[in-house]
C-alpha cells in the first residue's frame, strides 16, 4: 500500500462539480492499493497516518499527531501511485490492485479511519475527481507498507 501524505490547511474533492468531500485542518492522503494488499496492511498504514508528529506544538516543533490535534482526514484513492515509469513515456498501471480489491479496501480505509475517532472524508472511487488542496508547510511524506 502507497500513501502520500500531505499535511493541509483545507481540503477539499469535488466529482462533477459536487464537493463530495471536504476538511479543515488535517491530512490529505492520497491511498494507492497494491495487489497483496490487505486489512492487515491498511491497518498498519491508518495506524502510521494518525500517530504521524507532523504537527507543531506550543513551541514551534513537529511534536503533535493528527490524533493528538484533533484534525480531519480526507483520503483519496489513487491507483496512480503505482505507476511504472520504467518503459517508454505512457505509465503502465498494472502494478495496483485491479478495483475488486482495490475499492473494498479503499472504503475499509474510511471506515476504520472513523472508527478511530478521526473526522474523514473521501474521494469516489473511480470517478474522475478535482481535488483541491491549501497545503501546510509544506509537508509532503511518502509512506509505504508491504503486505
Amino acid at each position: 500500500m502507497r500513501a502520500l501524505i500531505q499535511r493541509v490547511r483545507d481540503a477539499q474533492v469535488a466529482v462533477e462539480g459536487e464537493i463530495v468531500g471536504k476538511i479543515g485542518a488535517g491530512l490529505l492522503v492520497f491511498l494507492g492499493v497494491g495487489p497483496g494488499d490487505d486489512e492487515d496492511v491498511l491497518e498498519k498504514v491508518l495506524q502510521k497516518i494518525s500517530k504521524l508528529r507532523i504537527f507543531e506544538d506550543e513551541a514551534g516543533k513537529m511534536n503533535r499527531s493528527l490524533l493528538d490535534l484533533g484534525g480531519e482526514l480526507l483520503i483519496v484513492s489513487q491507483f496512480t501511485l503505482y505507476a511504472d515509469l520504467s518503459q517508454g513515456n505512457r505509465p503502465s498501471f498494472t502494478g495496483s490492485a485491479p478495483p475488486a480489491i482495490a475499492e473494498p479496501l479503499y472504503l475499509r480505509a474510511l471506515a476504520r479511519a472513523k472508527e478511530m475517532g478521526i473526522p474523514t472524508q473521501g474521494g469516489r472511487f473511480g470517478a474522475d475527481m478535482k481535488v483541491t488542496l491549501l497545503n501546510d508547510g509544506p509537508v509532503t511524506l511518502w509512506l509505504e507498507q508491504q503486505p
